[in-house]
């Protein structure tokens, strides 16, 4: 797809950058053409020429937000890559179920959590596999920068063409309610999950109490668009929050920008990460 000329997608690329540390290259810059076609509707404008004068004659924070996050990458599926939640299955949550028998709570982090298949895709594998965890208490924590998407995960409703990718039927039957085209997701399996809008590369992270430990967090295909020194702090701050016996799941083609502080582990035909301890 050819882009425009005379669209200054330099400043549209410095502007997600800023806001998002989303680094994209300019041989993509025809994203911008159909990604932000809602945006330009929204505004009552036609070309992306006129956004970008608007953007230059008058600051707007709420409409430079909106484009920053119309540009995040937002694809996600159910049970996607289902390696790693296999893996928690048959080895790494009975292990963390043991270790936590007397405080009786696990905590999950989505990082980037999109429309919220992956935390939904944790509640129901809970659910479904480890009965013995009724009353304990269960936090799925989902995050994402885009304010539609995390509605969206909020909202728990999905279109039949969600459902057919990778979700067991089984698991449609049971853990959600049919409305004509769309599933919506049963309360058992909604309360065990909250989602809000973070930006992981804003400082302080989201969750950044003296008291906040997770067990176990997937920060799975978002490094990809960050640049290394934005990896690397994102990173630290993960090693700080992630309990010393939890587990970390990156991309299947992510590696952490500090692999001093990391120990990966290949086991069930994926990798996962070990927060390393000072010696």
């Amino acid at each position: 797809m050819q882009t425009s000329a005379s669209v200054d997608y330099g400043y549209l690329r410095q502007l997600v950058y800023g806001l998002s540390q989303n680094v994209l290259d300019p041989s993509r810059d025809y994203l911008f053409d159909t990604r932000l076609t809602k945006v330009l509707r929204n505004q009552g404008m036609t070309h992306l020429e006129e956004l970008v004068s608007h953007l230059k004659l008058r600051k707007n924070p709420v409409l430079e937000r909106t484009i920053a996050e119309a540009m995040t990458i937002n694809e996600t599926s159910f049970f996607r890559d289902g390696r790693p939640f296999e893996l928690l299955r048959t080895d790494l949550l009975p292990k963390l179920i043991e270790a936590r028998r007397h405080a009786r709570s696990l905590r999950f982090w989505s990082a980037a959590c999109s429309t919220g298949q992956e935390a939904y895709s944790l509640a129901m594998l809970l659910l479904e596999h480890f009965p013995l965890l009724t009353g304990w208490t269960i936090r799925i924590e989902g995050t994402d920068i885009c304010a539609e998407v995390v509605a969206r995960a909020q909202a728990g409703r999905y279109h039949r063409i969600e459902m057919n990718r990778g979700l067991p039927a089984r698991s449609v039957v049971r853990y959600f309610d049919h409305q004509g085209e769309d599933w919506t997701v049963k309360p058992e399996v909604r309360k065990m999950c909250n989602f809000r809008q973070a930006n992981l590369c804003q400082s302080p992270l989201p969750f950044n109490r003296a008291d906040d430990r997770f067990d176990v967090i997937f920060l799975r295909n978002v490094m990809l668009y960050f640049a290394q020194d934005t990896r690397k702090t994102l990173l630290a701050g993960i090693h700080r929050i992630l309990a010393p016996d939890g587990v970390l799941f990156l991309g299947s083609s992510e590696q952490p920008a500090d692999p001093g502080i990391w120990t990966p582990v290949l086991a069930g035909g994926t990798c996962h990460f070990r927060p390393r301890q000072p010696s």
